[in-house]
């Protein structure tokens, strides 16, 4: 069964200017990465002006004052976008089968990005099996009351097959390509063609390692073949190290090369 047509709630906002986004899971500067930024301002002020998005990762964890969400939507240039991590109450503790009012609190609380907020990020526990009823059920909760861009990262592998990229697709849903992937299958995008959204943790130390030259190229070589078609953000999360930077200003140039 499709997708509720009840109007969503959400207003549509314009699609970005830029169809290819890259940024990381965190705006933090590390010290050795600071000569890369300007002097002055926040830590995401300065950031944005050499990025172009940022996946906030912090709205899993706890949420956040509707003052937050407007402090940051104005501390950046108007192209810049914020993709949002979806709660672990609803996708760890409630594994998808949550109630609408944990949805609509956390939906209530990004409408303050405004015109900045990009895809929410709903990314799964690796426990998490597909079952078709559960996903079918959250997935019309949610696109009753929103109708932004939205990606799912799932990480058990029964997620991987026809029927569920069908069941994303019906529901307008881009899957993550991600890195490590759990199976061969996860590299690559999936559920809509018009959404690429990838998300590189670091390998082999996971949050830690820094890709190589070699890797990068590979990356944007995926990007250039998926740009005519696609808005494409690409995510670093090997922030731990402080890597995550480094990494997307490195294919950030090849970009604008």
């Amino acid at each position: 069964m499709g997708p509720s047509r009840t109007t969503p709630l959400r207003r549509t906002f314009a699609l970005p200017q830029y169809p290819v986004r890259i940024g990381c899971a965190s705006w933090n500067i590390p010290r050795l990465s600071a000569g890369d930024f300007v002097a002055r301002g926040s830590h995401l002020e300065r950031y944005s002006q050499k990025l172009s998005c940022c996946e906030i990762n912090s709205s899993f964890y706890r949420p956040h004052k509707n003052e937050t969400w407007i402090r940051w939507a104005q501390s950046v240039p108007a192209d810049f976008r914020f993709s949002v991590k979806m709660p672990k109450s609803i996708t760890h503790v409630a594994r998808l089968a949550c109630s609408s009012d944990v949805l609509s609190a956390f939906l209530q609380q990004i409408v303050f990005l405004g015109e900045k907020l990009g895809p929410i990020l709903v990314q799964l526990p690796p426990s998490l099996e597909f079952e078709d009823s559960v996903t079918t059920n959250f997935l019309t909760l949610l696109r009753k009351s929103y109708s932004g861009e939205v990606v799912l990262e799932p990480r058990h592998l029964s997620w991987f097959d026809d029927r569920v990229n069908d069941l994303l697709t019906a529901y307008q849903i881009a899957r993550v390509a991600a890195d490590p992937a759990c199976v061969p299958a996860a590299s690559d995008p999936g559920g809509i063609s018009s959404l690429a959204y990838f998300r590189l943790h670091g390998s082999p130390r996971r949050y830690y390692s820094s890709y190589s030259a070699e890797f990068l190229d590979v990356l944007f070589s995926k990007v250039r073949h998926r740009v005519a078609t696609a808005r494409v953000w690409c995510i670093f999360d090997n922030t731990a190290s402080g890597a995550a930077i480094q990494n997307a200003l490195a294919l950030n140039a090849r970009l604008h090369q």
